[in-house]
């Protein structure tokens, strides 16, 4: 599984560049739309095949990948390190969670394939689940590994085959999980890189060899691929954008909400979707628990994401900075209350200060928009129908999360909330066994569980009636 590097230098594009400093460590050669066309034609031949495969040997193909990923974490870590930032502790986990999620579907995947009996008038009848054909994946480089790998791993259990196409500046890493790959055994083709443009993706999505998109990117893009992907009559999940609330009643337990918060805000640098980035706050302890929340932002450690001791790297692309400092600006200057950082640090890297504001409403860019990086905002909310209320004011619905010694009260936010996923005193994280996805503008259809199987799946009715015998309607 690889590309072809056989491209004048002048058409590189794809580089790995380490956002500690700025340099350049590698650059890669695009792939042509000859080589594309080449590289497709290979995988629908190897996916005609790959069909046709036992399913407990596509599970064991599973299983081969995961322990490769568990055997090489240490080096597959720190090139994801080096390559966007995150932490290396965090760029492990990531990794272990890799094989995690194939050993689940290796383990389990063939018993959700299981062809699912129904009666009706018809002697016997039965649904199963047949694989499509090719899908493209559109991955970020947010999780480098973890958004493939739990793209990849239903499709290839159901038969499906799948191009990859990487974000530019994770090159390194997308060589890596291929050389993977092909040691676990993975019929050659049936899963490729590509390492194109943007604007060469719409030719993809219209290619006929292709069946179906997946996408985890932001909001904008996701519009753009549904749009072709749609007019060419292709289903697609689109993993997008996300502005998770978490809520804190009275109730809650104010330290254990205030730590949660912090991870489940400033993990991978703050730049996930699943990220909590709404704090909405009952009133009457919001002094206390920003109180709680600064302090404990002000304890984390920014630095290099080697070093074992950092808690926050740098952000993947200089231009987060900007970006950041604009909707910072722009929520102060409507009565935001800074209490924490806001600016880039004074260093060469791509550092934010980890950025704590008070006072946030709608209609500010901090509770509006997306922000992907260290910034933590709270609003603040008079009860729970005011939080539930807050926490739907927002184009995205992704995740959520609620701190209450409540349990009626968690019921009722989760029943009422707009996400695809809710947390009762915890942090939202996707699970291998648990289908996640979005609302509204968060996006549609669901990775991961049994329902990740059937996103990419011809779901077949099948009716079977015994042959009458001869002379038995005369």
């Amino acid at each position: 599984m690889g590309y072809p590097a056989t491209q004048p230098e002048s058409l590189q594009l794809y580089q790995s560049v380490n956002p500690v400093d700025g340099s350049v460590m590698a650059s890669f050669p695009l792939t042509t739309p000859k080589d594309v066309d080449v590289i497709t034609g290979a995988a629908v031949r190897a996916q005609r095949e790959w069909r046709q495969t036992p399913i407990v040997d596509r599970a064991n193909l599973l299983a081969n990948i995961a322990r490769l990923l568990r055997d090489d974490a240490d080096n597959l870590a720190r090139l994801a390190t080096l390559e966007m930032g995150k932490t290396l502790a965090e760029a492990r986990a990531e990794v272990l969670k890799c094989a995690w999620c194939c050993e689940f579907y290796a383990s389990e995947g063939p018993g959700f394939l299981e062809p699912l009996p129904v009666a009706t008038s018809a002697t016997e009848s039965m649904i199963v689940m047949d694989p499509i054909g090719i899908i493209l994946g559109i991955m970020p480089w947010n999780y480098p590994y973890w958004q493939v790998i739990r793209v990849l791993a239903p499709v290839l259990l159901i038969g499906n085959g799948m191009l990859v196409k990487h974000a530019e500046n994770v090159p390194q890493c997308a060589q890596a999980l291929g050389d993977i790959f092909d040691k676990a055994g993975l019929p050659e083709g049936l899963v490729a890189n590509l390492f194109v443009t943007q604007a060469a993706v719409s030719n993809i999505i219209n290619d006929g060899r292709v069946a179906a998109v997946s996408l985890t990117g932001s909001t904008r893009a996701g519009a753009a691929v549904a749009s072709q992907a749609g007019a060419a009559i292709k289903r697609q999940v689109l993993e997008l954008g996300g502005s998770d609330p978490f809520v804190v009643l009275a109730d809650a337990n104010l330290q254990l909400a205030a730590s949660a918060a912090v991870q489940a805000r400033f993990q991978n640098n703050g730049q996930s979707c699943l990220a909590a980035k709404r704090f909405i706050v009952v009133e009457e302890i919001a002094d206390k628990f920003v109180a709680l929340l600064r302090e404990r932002i002000e304890k984390l450690e920014v630095g290099d994401p080697m070093q074992s001791q950092t808690q926050v790297g740098p952000l993947a692309k200089i231009s987060a900075c900007s970006d950041l400092t604009s909707a910072i600006e722009q929520s102060i200057s409507l009565g935001a209350e800074l209490l924490l950082g806001g600016h880039k640090l004074g260093r060469i890297g791509n550092f934010f200060a980890p950025t704590l504001l008070d006072k946030v409403k709608p209609g500010m860019a901090a509770f509006d928009e997306e922000t992907f990086g260290p910034v933590a905002a709270v609003s603040r909310c008079r009860d729970l129908d005011d939080a539930i209320e807050l926490a739907n004011s927002s184009q995205y619905g992704l995740g959520a999360a609620i701190w209450t010694a409540d349990r009626m009260k968690a019921i009722r936010f989760a029943q009422s909330v707009d996400s695809g996923m809710v947390v009762v005193n915890g942090v939202v994280a996707s699970d291998p066994r648990l289908p996640i996805g979005g609302v509204k503008r968060s996006g549609y259809g669901r990775e991961l569980g049994a329902d990740a199987l059937r996103e990419f799946a011809n779901v077949k009715s099948i009716c079977i009636n015994e042959m009458p015998c001869e002379g038995a309607l005369s």
